[in-house]
């Protein structure tokens, strides 16, 4: 059976000087990420089990939380390989995703991992284990590929960039 997990954080910052104007409704940049402190673009990424980097997304904005770029380009497709019994690894910033969605617990507020029951943190443990060859992949196409580091053109580009990169590393390996 094959598996498939999301693992990307936020792309890395691009150019200010040529940025897509866009401000959000408090006021702030659309391409700024408060979370990040820096200005960039949120692009999803599939990979598989073995951590072969698959797809990459359209970049949205770098204020765009994680599960809603996710909603936008992702899940309606996930949705439907999890009906067919395939499951989707993914972090906390996917919590409340849906069916065939698999993230760690979270933990009380204010207490340790160790307020879970065993089995809760058993289940967490391995989830990050198997997404770390995920994530692994996700980090590899990013140190490899320089240029998703500084893209100094239209942040809009940033996925065109990322899918050039990700053809480009097929090819490499």
């Amino acid at each position: 059976m094959l598996r498939a997990w999301l693992c990307l954080r936020r792309g890395h910052p691009s150019g200010q000087s040529d940025r897509l104007a866009g401000v959000r409704d408090n006021g702030n940049d659309l391409w700024f990420s408060q979370r990040h402190k820096t200005f960039g673009g949120n692009i999803q990424f599939l990979s598989a089990p073995d951590g072969t980097p698959l797809w990459v997304s359209d970049v949205e904005p770098g204020s765009t939380p994680d599960i809603t770029a996710a909603r936008l380009h992702l899940l309606p497709a996930l949705y439907k390989a999890a009906a067919e019994g395939l499951p989707t690894l993914a972090d906390k910033g996917y919590l409340g995703a849906g069916i065939g969605i698999l993230v760690p617990a979270r933990r009380p507020k204010g207490q340790s991992e160790q307020a879970l029951h065993p089995d809760t943190r058993t289940r967490n443990s391995l989830i990050r284990g198997i997404r770390a060859l995920g994530e692994r992949a996700a980090a590899e196409l990013k140190q490899r590929w320089r240029a998703l580091w500084h893209v100094t053109l239209s942040p809009s580009r940033i996925g065109d960039i990322a899918r050039a990169a990700l053809v480009l590393n097929v090819i490499w390996k």
